[in-house]
């Protein structure tokens, strides 16, 4: 991100769309690129395809059916049903994955948080190859849909995650997404609050709540323990969360420090999609609802069957294989970028490293990169101005002492 003249200039082929930016701007100067709202609301009926952190926004727990009940209320049709079998089958692609790899490509990443995968292509190419071909379970559970019912309706994306709102746009392992819009969880939470009222008051549900396996993916280490109970030996996974931790753990793993793990489960923001930008929930209130509930993760066997046919048509597989983002170069041959490179540091060696970002940009090299590109001058930092500044003044303050030989008093030199 740069404020160049006063406008923010986002460079969009170095951003992974964590939404930090979102997080931090307390002006709200920046918003999540979603479809209308007012466009989603003209298209009732509307199929939905949520986030599991979505059943995690409301006072009533985090059950589909009672989830369902609201959105049906409002014209909208959830498709929940494929959602146990798409998470199923993910989890068991990832499991199988798990147990084919060589011990050279372990740690296995997983690809469920668009944001790591984008991270991972721009700035961490040597872990491509330990990324999971696997497709998103919210991709997979659309194509489930569209298979058994054979309708070709749009279908809308609800989600907390601006990089995956971004996918449904510029997906990542296939050519286009299976979801036409996306908006954010906060938008649909917001109408189901205004439109239908709290539904565990018009539903009955038995208790104690059972939830389903795949809501324990809207927290970090959900993915994780549906994984292992495909597993028939015990492994030993990683989970992380929080784009700093992300970011030094894939560091340690560049430099060889992570043998002896099998899996790591990443995501960006805090305690996972609960954590997102997009959500209308606190993420520790909705933890505390997913904890509360009863998940079972012991498979079932009556089901397995359908599962294994499901896991050979590859529906779970990406189509393309994750490859690098390259950033922008230096130059356009070896030796301008070369020549550039030695610019950069002589550029970078006048400024002062503070990098306070009052110059627009994000740290002093940037700076440096950008000056070198033709995009800034040495006069944007500061505190340079500010030693240009006081270079001038002096130099005016001793040019006003000196008077030109004719004038010069009689006797003196």
């Amino acid at each position: 991100m740069r404020v160049i003249e006063g406008k923010v200039r986002i460079l969009s082929e170095i951003c992974i769309a964590c939404g930090e930016c979102l997080r931090r701007c307390t002006h709200r100067a920046l918003l999540l690129e979603e479809d209308e709202w007012d466009y989603i609301l003209s298209k009732r009926p509307m199929t939905l395809v949520t986030d599991p952190s979505f059943c995690t926004q409301f006072s009533w727990p985090p059950i589909p059916e009672l989830m369902a009940q609201a959105l049906f209320e409002l014209n909208f049709e959830p498709i929940f049903d494929e959602y146990e079998a798409a998470y199923d089958v993910t989890a068991l692609a990832v499991a199988r994955a798990i147990e084919s790899s060589s011990d050279n490509l372990k740690p296995l990443i997983s690809t469920y948080c668009p944001a790591v995968v984008r991270l991972i292509q721009i700035k961490f190419h040597e872990l491509i190859p330990h990324l999971v071909q696997v497709e998103s379970p919210l991709e997979t559970s659309i194509d489930l849909w569209r298979a058994r019912s054979k309708r070709r309706d749009p279908v809308t994306l609800v989600s907390s995650c601006p990089a995956r709102i971004a996918m449904v746009r510029s997906p990542v392992g296939r050519d286009i997404s299976s979801a036409e819009f996306a908006i954010s969880t906060s938008k649909l939470a917001r109408e189901v609050l205004i439109g239908s009222g709290d539904p565990s008051k018009k539903v009955s549900v038995d208790y104690p709540f059972h939830a389903p396996r795949w809501i324990a993916w809207a927290k970090t280490g959900g993915e994780s323990m549906h994984v292992r109970s495909f597993l028939s030996r015990p492994i030993k996974t990683l989970e992380v969360d929080g784009l700093r931790n992300v970011i030094n753990l894939f560091q340690e793993m560049e430099l060889g420090k992570l043998r002896g793990i099998d899996y790591i489960e990443a995501r960006v923001c805090d305690l996972g999609c609960i954590g997102g930008i997009g959500n209308a929930e606190s993420r520790f209130l909705s933890r505390i609802k997913i904890d509360n509930m009863e998940i079972d993760f012991d498979f079932n066997e009556e089901n397995r069957e359908e599962l294994e046919s499901i896991y050979d048509a590859k529906i779970w597989s990406l189509r393309e294989r994750i490859v690098p983002i390259e950033q922008m170069p230096l130059g356009e041959d070896l030796a301008k970028a070369m020549e550039r490179l030695k610019q950069l540091h002589a550029v970078y060696a006048d400024l002062p490293h503070l990098d306070c970002g009052t110059c627009g940009r994000p740290s002093c090299r940037v700076m440096a990169e950008d000056i070198v590109k033709g995009e800034g001058s040495l006069d944007d930092c500061i505190f340079r101005l500010k030693e240009r500044i006081a270079d001038l003044s002096k130099e005016i303050y001793d040019l006003s002492k000196r008077l030109v030989h004719t004038m010069t008093p009689e006797g003196k030199s």
